[in-house]
This record gives C-alpha cells, structure tokens and sequence, in this order.
C-alpha cells in the first residue's frame, strides 16, 4: 500500500473494527419487520395498498411539498418528470456530466438530447456563473425559447444535481432559468434531508425526485419518489406511472402509452419504517464527519468536503478530495482499502466521456474532469 492509502487504513480501523466496511449500508430493525409483516398479512404487497400514500404523506411534510408521487426508483422518477413535461426530440437538457447516469438515461428515454456543463469545485454543482457567460455565446432567445445557434435545438430545461446530498447553488440556478426561460427539474436523488437557507432541494424547481436505494440515506429497497407543488403536473405523473388507466370500473382502459412505474405496498412499508428513523440517520451522519474531522486534521494529503454557506447537507457520503500533488494516487488508493475490505469508491466516470454520449453537446468540462481525477467517497454508514 502506499502512504495515502496506510493513512487511511489506519484512521478508518479507528472508527470500525468490522471485517467488511460497507461504504453505506442501510440499518434496519423491528420498525421494518412489524411494517413489513403486516404488508404481507394485508395481502396487498403490489401497486395498491395504503402504505404507498402514507409514505408520500410523510415525504411531502418532510419535504413542504404540496405532491408527492412514490415510484419504483429514481431514473423512473426523473423520466416521469421528464415525460409529463413532453421533453422531446427538439429539446437540449443542461446537466452536469458528473452524475449518476440515470440522471442522462432519463433524458435519452425521451428522445432529448443532454447538454453537458461544468460544475464548480465550492457545492460540487453547477457552475452557473461560467454557464451563464457560455449560454450568452451559444444561444439566443425567440419566442421566448432559448435556441442553440448551432444545433437550432431549443434548450428548454436545467437539470442540477446536489452531489452526494450538497446542496448546489441553487439560488443561481433559479436566477439562471429565469434569465434564459428554462424550467428546473431538479435531481435531489441523494439529498433527502438537505437544505438550502431551511428551503429542502428539490422543491426550488418546478419538479424534484429524490431515491430511495438501497444505498440511499434511507431506503425503500429500490425506491424513488417525484415532488412538486404543482396539481396539473402531479396528476399527469401519477396517471403515466400507473400505465394511463382510466377511472371506470366497468372498463379497463387506458389512454396513453403509460408505465408501470408505481412504487409497490411491500417497498412503501419498508420506507414508512425507515422514515421513523431520519432524524436520527441525519444526526448520526453529522457525528461522523466530526469524527473524520477530527482523525483527518492536518493531513498533507486531501481535504474532506464540507457543507457550505447556507447549506444544511445530509453528508449522504463522505467525500475527501485529494491534493493535486497526491492526485495521480486515486486508483491506487481506491484498489489498497478495497483489498483491505474498506468499502471506498470513485465518483462515477463523467459521462460525456462515455461511448452512448461522447458526441453530445457540451461547453468547456476542466473542473469536472479535475475533480474527477482527485475524488473519493469513504465509508458513510450511519452506524459506522
């Protein structure tokens, strides 16, 4: 092992004496098995049963979302959104390249093509002072669209990220849309439980999804749900994700091409347990990177990521972003504690640079490739 890694190891077996140090592991207890058990004993463990609307109760007062809609995970989420907004083949989407690639996936899924911006090194979002000044030169605006001078598509719709539960600069996103009339669907897929200036992300846009994997903050086993305060658009995802069935009892009908995205009752009751146990994941989350705080300081080698001005993250996973100098290590150290059964992880290769989307549109990615080459995820369990 090398000297980063060996820092690492030492200080990580510190905090857990386990064999195996799960990156993030979901924590479950009798909650979860009384909720589940009687899931089962209803018999109604599918797309209906009253568990699926009292978990989307809870998401939207958590969240002050007047809608909630529970689906079976957070690309369908995205799509749904996506879909009830009629993104199509004449639309760009601005997104970030460095992201999970359901946040693309779902914009391909509709025929639309990804727009690939940077993102800054502070919240790990959007840049969106360097997109405005690229927009400025890209585009112009007719009829109240924003047109690509280039490819003459229309870009219409803004997708931020909140990176590993950090809220982005989300202000400046609403003021960017503002500025160029595009609408905000916002990818709060790690960030259940994060804020910015006491306003929960997801809810600054028009829509939000937010997941529930099995590696989420908590889980629903697989899991996604899309918030918004606006009926018209709530009651055209809820229609898409239950295959377009019509209301009549005497016919089973459809009316649209729709989809059979509706969370299950069995998954819903195991979120409904999990629920119960937020506050306390939240605060044990906040214990951990004090811990790492305190057994990182003065290290020559990377800095640990931080919650920023205004922002009350729910440190989803813990991030260090190694020093220049010490950069060129990344792999190596990622190999070193994986052998060494300490679950750590890059952040996901940066998917312009993916086969599916190397030809997509993009500006100028230097941040995003550089931090790329120095970040690493380390174990975040909230019982670590």
């Amino acid at each position: 092992m090398n000297e980063i890694s060996k820092y690492l190891y030492s200080k990580i077996r510190k905090l857990s004496r386990k064999s195996v140090v799960p990156l993030h592991e979901p924590i479950f207890s009798k909650d979860e098995k009384t909720f589940l058990n009687r899931c089962i004993e209803s018999s109604y463990v599918s797309s209906a049963g009253k568990n699926i609307f009292l978990f989307e109760k809870k998401i939207k007062e958590i969240t002050k979302s007047k809608y909630a809609v529970a689906v079976v995970n957070g690309t369908s989420a995205l799509f749904l959104a996506c879909k009830a907004l009629k993104i199509n083949k004449d639309h760009e989407v601005l997104v970030p390249s460095m992201t999970f690639i359901g946040t693309i996936n779902a914009i391909s899924y509709c025929d639309a093509k990804p727009h690939f911006v940077d993102v800054e090194s502070e919240n790990l979002g959007i840049d969106f002072k360097k997109l405005d000044n690229y927009l400025s030169k890209i585009l112009y605006i007719k009829k109240n669209y924003s047109i690509n001078k280039k490819t003459k598509k229309i870009i219409k719709f803004i997708i931020p990220v909140h990176l590993f539960g950090h809220p982005c600069k989300i202000k400046e996103c609403v003021d960017l849309a503002k500025k160029y009339k595009l609408t905000i669907i916002e990818d709060a897929a790690e960030a259940l439980g994060s804020y910015y200036k006491k306003k929960h992300v997801g809810t600054f846009g028009l829509v939000g999804i937010i997941s529930f994997n099995g590696n989420k903050i908590i889980t629903t086993g697989g899991g996604g749900v899309i918030i918004t305060n606006s009926k018209k658009l709530a009651e055209s995802i809820r229609h898409l994700s239950t295959t377009a069935k019509t209301k009549n009892k005497l016919q089973l009908s459809h009316d649209l091409i729709g989809y059979n995205y509706r969370m299950p009752n069995l998954n819903a009751s195991l979120g409904c347990a999990q629920l119960k146990k937020l506050n306390f994941f939240l605060k044990r989350k906040r214990v951990l990177v004090k811990k790492y705080s305190q057994i990182f300081k003065n290290n020559r080698y990377f800095e640990i990521f931080y919650e920023k001005k205004f922002c009350k993250s729910n440190y989803w996973l813990q991030t260090i972003i190694l020093r220049k100098k010490y950069s060129l290590y990344k792999n190596n150290v990622i190999t070193d504690l994986n052998k060494k059964k300490i679950q750590v992880r890059p952040v996901w290769k940066l998917i312009h640079s993916l086969k599916p989307y190397n030809k997509m549109p993009k500006m100028n990615l230097d941040n995003s490739k550089r931090l790329y080459k120095s970040i690493i995820n380390i174990p975040s369990s909230a019982n670590l």
